[in-house]
């Protein structure tokens, strides 16, 4: 068959394919449902949030791939792992709260980490989104997206914000998946540490559950400002990033739980002061530190092992670091 005639046949059966197929379910596609429908999706969301609390080994697997800035070489691929616990640390039934508590070291001597936090939001009115920078606002949802939605909100391991977003649970070729807008989020530690190019990623989530746990899919570009001045963000890089969730409890999952009970009370008055600024001011501004993340981050963890190993109580650790949070979003004048 002539070159051209094989061409024109394979579009003809692309076009075919496409006809034939659903639609895909974007995050901004309007979501249209009954009553009885709207309960039974929020019911089936709600359990499938919940169901990602719980004992895990995590593998975290990066790659950059396809260079979109001439010249730059992509980074070889990282794979590493470890133990999380996630714990359930609200639930008002619109409103999901999921702790991750990082262990390392062995049986005899375990270390604990707080590592992030994933708030879920039902049918939210606003998110605390990355603008860049240091900067994080308070923006609001369009109203005609918000319904049968769930927002996803991200914090670092001091409980400062790192990313937010909305979409929806749907079920697609047989999979329950969480798809999200396009989000930004400032660089983690992996490439900030190393004085990068690009100052941000802009990218797609995916959350699924699995027969054995779930998995958080992440498609990123990551960007940095022109050099034009012309404050327009240019793409440098293409990553992926899959970081799976199974199942498991041979690990120090008892030291997790003493941590928690030990410093749940301190973070939980670390939480409320962020919410309180954010609320404040419309949203939150902090200077960054590339190993760490916020430059107090390290003080407030610092604060709530001294509270772990009995050296300092709740009361006085928690005004130290409710003092450090007013002092470093305070807003400067001029």
């Amino acid at each position: 068959m002539p070159r051209l005639s094989r061409l024109i046949l394979g579009a003809s059966l692309a076009a075919l394919t496409l006809a034939a197929a659903p639609a895909p379910a974007w995050a901004d596609d309007p979501i249209i449902r009954d009553a009885a429908a709207h309960k039974a999706a929020f019911e089936a969301d709600r359990q499938t949030i919940l169901a990602m609390a719980g004992d895990f080994k995590v593998t975290f697997d990066m790659q950059e791939s396809t260079p979109w800035m001439e010249g730059y070489t992509p980074l070889e691929r990282k794979v590493s792992g470890g133990y999380e616990s996630v714990r359930v640390i609200e639930d008002t039934g619109t409103r999901i709260v999921l702790q991750h508590l990082l262990v390392t070291g062995d049986q005899a001597n375990p270390y604990v980490v707080k590592h992030w936090r994933q708030d879920w939001q039902y049918e939210p009115k606003e998110v605390l989104a990355y603008k860049g920078g240091e900067v994080w606002e308070m923006t609001a949802v369009p109203e005609n997206l918000r319904a049968g939605r769930w927002s996803q909100t991200v914090y670092q391991v001091d409980d400062s914000p790192r990313y937010a977003a909305w979409g929806a649970w749907d079920d697609t070729q047989g999979i329950k998946r969480w798809r999200s807008s396009w989000t930004a989020r400032p660089l983690a530690r992996r490439d900030a540490i190393r004085n990068p190019v690009y100052d941000r990623y802009v990218g797609i989530n995916r959350h699924q559950l699995t027969p054995k746990g779930w998995i958080h899919w992440q498609d990123n570009t990551k960007m940095m400002p022109a050099k034009d001045g012309s404050g327009k963000l240019v793409p440098v890089v293409q990553e992926y990033v899959l970081n799976t969730y199974e199942r498991f409890d041979g690990y120090n999952v008892q030291a997790a739980e003493d941590y928690w009970a030990k410093t749940a009370p301190y973070w939980e008055a670390v939480r409320a002061k962020w919410a309180e600024v954010a609320a404040a001011q419309g949203g939150i501004r902090i200077a960054q530190e590339a190993r760490a993340g916020t430059q107090i981050a390290d003080e407030l963890l610092i604060l709530a092992d001294l509270i772990k190993d009995g050296k300092t109580g709740v009361a006085e650790a928690s005004a130290k670091a409710v003092a450090m949070i007013a002092e470093g979003t305070a807003q400067k004048g001029g």
